[in-house]
């Protein structure tokens, strides 16, 4: 996998790490990694997005599991990119401390900020915050587990 180590990635990147493809890739670029605890990426939200068809029409707002899903995608970045987890995948195992504090809508730029708060060979905990001008819109703790890639079974 030639990706970069810490810092800036852009889509290409992002899909050499992360199985994810439309609609359900989540995050468009990454601004800033350290490469270890802490990243920052970005997703545009567009009308063109397949759940505001019925979430709400006329009225579109982005569900809250799809902010926590980019929450989620965000860390296994990190977690990937840092390389603590080669050859595998993040898996989304659960969540605590969740809070929506504003609707996300079509046109609003996520900036979503990952820090690792436990690390170990098999679980991270991280912290996730997404912000819209500058407001946090939704904030959650997160745990991932690493699942390698040799042991996904394809269906």
């Amino acid at each position: 996998m030639n990706v970069p180590d810490d810092g800036p990635m852009d889509i290409v990147d992002i899909q050499r790490i992360l199985p994810h493809r439309y609609p359900f890739l989540l995050v468009d670029r990454i601004l800033e990694s350290d490469g270890n605890t802490r990243i920052i990426g970005l997703k545009n939200v567009t009308i063109n997005e397949p759940f505001f068809q019925g979430h709400f029409p006329g009225h579109p707002i982005m569900p809250g599991v799809i902010q926590l899903e980019a929450i989620a995608q965000v860390a296994g970045l990190l977690l990937l990119q840092a390389k603590r987890w080669p050859d595998s995948f993040a898996y989304f195992m659960s969540m605590d401390k969740v809070k929506f504090r504003r609707p996300v809508v079509p046109g609003d730029c996520m900036y979503i900020e990952v820090t690792v708060m436990k690390y170990r060979a098999s679980l991270a905990r991280v912290r996730g915050e997404v912000r819209v001008d500058g407001s946090v819109v939704s904030e959650a703790e997160l745990t991932l587990a690493r699942v390698p890639q040799d042991s996904y079974l394809q269906r």
